[in-house]
């Protein structure tokens, strides 16, 4: 969507993408960096991959994947930074834009364009989570070798240009984490589909049905706070039920989490579903849960929001700059307490639908005043000129 707001500013975009390969739109040409993409596809026998092995690349992929690391951000900038330095006709970009992948190959093409980079929020913050969450040695182990591409990702970042975080939570974050000055970061925040993610015609809301989004089943995303607060919310609701719009993870312990706490009738997974559905589902819904523990961001907060549906949300990492102040657009719980996250719950629940759909109302008002794609690309727009205006500084020298 960042690409797409972008030309209709006027500029001239390209995406360097490898898989899984973005759905463009007309005016944004792909060029795809296919990898071996491993991790896409784990049931995948490695044998069969070994033979797909063709360079030195593709065999650092390899054997990290089969040593439990996510290698991939890493051999995608090695491949993508060969492509660009041998175009012919000269190098054909005023500016690079890298998102999060920060790999040490991005560098040297800073010779021929300024280098800016999106971190979304400090991967550290991930991993250290995770290795909190372990269940045993193994699993530790695990968790920590799956972030071997960290190190990388951090000493690069710290010799970009112009770092571009989504909001001020990540930006103070990062300095502390990444130890980037934060004279060299600036704050774009995401943006939001708005005409996907829009109330519904003519949809009722059905009662005593929660929904949330698990995009993907980590600690992060506190989704088992969450199940704990249904269980607490159901002695007084026996007829609550939760929508999750995603699938539990197969090692992550959440279906036994649930069956302990006697939900299995109660949580309905939805799979993998497209954007209008979710919409459809949220115009649907008494009201949106967002759990997470750290968001960088928090775009599952934003979309609910758009779709008019009143939210409650954890105050983890930067949910409170997308929700705002408390009781506005949503009630705010404290991040890893099922309990006072049944609170916030019970505390919507409690109120009058047309004191619900005041909030749901200004919750989409403030979506539309701050968090547009437009919106957004004005602002990196910004950032582009400002590292584009330094090069010339420094060439003027």
């Amino acid at each position: 969507m960042l690409s797409r707001a972008l030309v209709e500013l006027g500029h001239h975009v390209d995406v360097w993408s490898g898989q899984p390969y973005p759905e463009l739109l007309d005016g944004v040409a792909l060029h795809e960096i296919p990898s071996l993409d491993l991790w896409n596809d784990p049931d995948k026998p490695r044998h069969e991959a070994l033979r797909q092995v063709r360079d030195s690349i593709d065999f650092a992929e390899w054997a990290s994947t089969v040593t439990g690391g996510f290698k991939e951000p890493i051999t995608f900038c090695r491949r993508a930074a060969r492509r660009l330095t041998s175009l012919e006709g000269g190098f054909p970009y005023d500016i690079l834009h890298d998102n999060q992948s920060l790999g040490a190959a991005l560098l040297p093409l800073q010779a021929h364009a300024p280098l800016v980079a999106t971190i979304h929020h400090p991967v550290t913050r991930d991993r250290r989570l995770a290795l909190e969450a372990s269940r045993g040695l193994k699993q530790w182990w695990g968790h920590f070798r799956f972030y071997n591409f960290l190190p990388e990702q951090i000493r690069v970042a710290r010799q970009m240009e112009r770092v571009m975080t989504v909001s001020d939570c990540s930006r103070q974050d990062i300095a502390a984490e990444y130890r980037i000055p934060e004279n060299r970061m600036r704050v774009v925040g995401n943006g939001i589909h708005v005409d996907v993610f829009q109330p519904i015609a003519g949809a009722v809301r059905v009662p005593n049905r929660l929904i949330t989004t698990l995009s993907a089943d980590q600690p992060l995303k506190g989704f088992r706070f969450l199940a704990e607060a249904l269980a607490l919310i159901r002695e007084t609701h026996p007829d609550m039920e939760l929508t999750v719009i995603g699938e539990p993870g197969q090692r992550t312990g959440t279906a036994d989490r649930i069956r302990e706490l006697g939900l299995d009738g109660a949580i309905e997974f939805t799979g993998r579903v497209e954007d209008h559905e979710i919409a459809e589902r949220y115009s649907r819904a008494t009201l949106a849960v967002v759990p997470s523990l750290y968001e960088g961001f928090g775009f599952p907060a934003g979309e609910a929001m758009a779709c008019e549906v009143p939210l409650v949300s954890t105050r983890g990492g930067a949910l409170p700059e997308v929700v705002g102040e408390d009781g506005q657009c949503g009630v705010l719980a404290e991040p890893g307490d099922a309990a006072d996250l049944a609170r916030a719950i019970r505390e919507v629940l409690s109120m009058t639908e047309e004191r619900r759909a005041t909030m749901g109302a200004a919750g989409r008002r403030r979506v539309l005043e701050n968090f547009t794609w437009r919106r957004a690309a004005e602002r990196t727009v910004d950032v582009y000129r400002e590292a584009m205006a330094l090069r010339e500084e420094r060439a003027a020298c």
